[in-house]
């Protein structure tokens, strides 16, 4: 659904019960499905990160609870959203019992509404503590988490609706499908930013090398290769310079896979003088209080943390969002994005920093997709999705706007490996004549931007990433690429370029300008 909304509507925005025009219609297609499916149906609705997932159905709990003599269960699958969810209830009027535990269910009858996380109210139901028999409607938040599904066959008998922003199961063997006879998707992302109710993404997409990363059970990359990855110099470099480039002096959310990663960024940018927390599970409620006050009340604070911020964190003053990793999960995705598309008075866009190639797997934030055909067939949208070698293969390394203008005199600093690599085959020469035309060509642009053999060398110590990439590209040509290997052919190569700058500088220089160096 996508209804025009009133320039009065965008002005009069209340906080709490006021809702959205496009809320109402997704309320009321709801209820319309209440009405006309049996009561045992299971319904999914989507909605995207910051729509207002909570607000609609606590209204429809509201609602629901007027209407029927049954009672409602909201499950959530962690803590932070456990708490949320009853207070944005309590806003709605709605009287509400969370079943957390620590909580004393002798009262329980005197409620209509029970909040509770899932593993919670599995040990709960099993020990027979909680009376689920007049329970008429079952909530789930973030349903696209499997955790719930085993929790169905206490509610047989009752109307399961599950809300997720992407109805795609965190797990591939068990698709959403099986276990929801129906998806209404609601507002898109694209409508949402041009209605003014999300802010805009300005995304920046670092190419990166992905291929040391592991798959693992899950589907997705573990922690450990992504830690080897990303705890290396060349990525902590990387990633401070992008921030520098793009977030400097803005309120930035750095998301990583995994705890140690998150320590070396913050150790990293802490050093270069920036003010930068770290966040991870294992703080203290209390810690993670003070560091979240901090976040919101610095400026230009820059929070690094390891996933415990994708779901029920909302600070609308982030102004860039760093993904600091590469994920495989179209969910998480557009969890970290959407932690920067909370709108204020002064602000309607944001800024992502993308280094973990995942906007090349999946498409831009916001971009249109058709969610309805990613529930019936998961595997079609997954199966399409581009495999990191895919995603490399395309990449053409840019020199960055400062160091392109170092090199000015120069009308191509681009060199094609791969052709280069296929017509030295084809004439039937060996491969080490590439890395050799490479290195002419790397002290050819040196050279056109030098007076001497001086200015060469220290232009040639700024090839780092270009160099890195041809070799990147090189080792792939000849399948090539253990580590060792990787790391002495580009130290070799740094060695050998300075050698032909020291050896080949006058003659070269005499051709390029006409005239003698001086």
């Amino acid at each position: 659904m996508s209804s025009t909304i009133s320039l009065l509507e965008l002005e009069d925005r209340k906080v709490g019960k006021e809702l959205y025009s496009y809320q109402k219609g997704a309320i009321n297609k709801i209820f319309k499905s209440f009405e006309e499916a049996p009561e045992d149906y299971h319904l999914l609705y989507q909605l995207p990160t910051g729509g207002g997932k909570t607000v609609i159905f606590s209204e429809i709990v509201r609602q629901y609870l007027k209407l029927h003599k049954k009672k409602v269960l909201v499950m959530t699958h962690r803590i932070e959203l456990c708490r949320q969810t009853s207070s944005m209830l309590t806003e709605f009027g709605v009287e509400n019992k969370v079943v957390n535990s620590k909580a004393n269910l002798d009262d329980q009858a005197q409620y209509s509404c029970f909040v509770a996380m899932v593993e919670t109210l599995n040990n709960r139901l099993n020990e027979d503590k909680l009376d689920i028999s007049d329970i008429g409607l079952v909530i789930i938040d973030e349903a696209h988490y499997n955790s719930f599904t085993k929790l169905f066959k206490f509610f047989e008998n009752a109307f399961i609706l599950g809300v997720t922003a992407t109805p795609l199961s965190s797990n591939i063997k068990l698709p959403m499908k099986d276990n929801y006879d129906e998806l209404i998707v609601g507002e898109s992302i694209e409508s949402l930013i041009s209605n003014k109710f999300l802010a805009k993404a300005e995304i920046y997409s670092y190419n990166v090398g992905l291929t040391s990363l592991v798959v693992g059970a899950n589907g997705d990359y573990t922690v450990k290769s992504s830690e080897d990855l990303y705890t290396n110099n060349d990525m902590l470099s990387k990633l401070v310079q992008a921030y520098e480039e793009r977030s400097k002096g803005k309120k930035t959310l750095i998301f990583n896979n995994g705890i140690n990663t998150s320590l070396h960024v913050y150790d990293t940018f802490r050093a270069a003088g920036y003010p930068v927390a770290h966040l991870d599970n294992t703080n203290t409620k209390k810690e993670r209080k003070a560091i979240l006050k901090w976040f919101k009340e610095t400026p230009d604070a820059i929070l690094t943390s390891v996933s415990i911020l994708t779901t029920g964190f909302d600070e609308p003053t982030v102004e860039s969002i760093i993904l600091n990793r590469a994920t495989k999960s179209l969910t998480l995705y557009y969890q970290m994005i959407g932690r920067g598309s909370r709108i204020l008075k002064d602000k309607d866009s944001f800024t992502v920093i993308d280094l973990g190639n995942n906007f090349h797997r999946f498409g831009p934030w916001g971009a249109v997709l058709d969610w309805h055909r990613i529930f019936r067939s998961p595997n079609f949208y997954l199966d399409g999705i581009l495999s990191d070698d895919e995603i490399e293969e395309t990449f053409k390394y840019e020199m960055p706007a400062d160091l392109r203008e170092e090199f000015s005199n120069s009308e191509n600093v681009y060199f094609d490996v791969k052709k280069t690599y296929i017509d030295a085959v084809r004439s039937g020469e060996s491969s080490k004549v590439v890395l050799e035309r490479s290195i002419e060509h790397h002290a050819k642009i040196c050279i056109e931007n030098s007076e001497d053999v001086y200015d060469a060398l220290d232009l040639s110590k700024k090839l780092g990433d270009d160099i890195d990439y041809r070799i990147q590209r090189y080792t792939k040509c000849i399948s090539k690429s253990t580590f060792n290997f990787v790391e002495w052919l580009k130290e070799d190569y740094r060695k050998k370029l300075r050698a032909y700058l020291r050896n080949n500088f006058d003659e070269v220089f005499e051709v390029i300008h006409g005239r003698p160096a001086e």
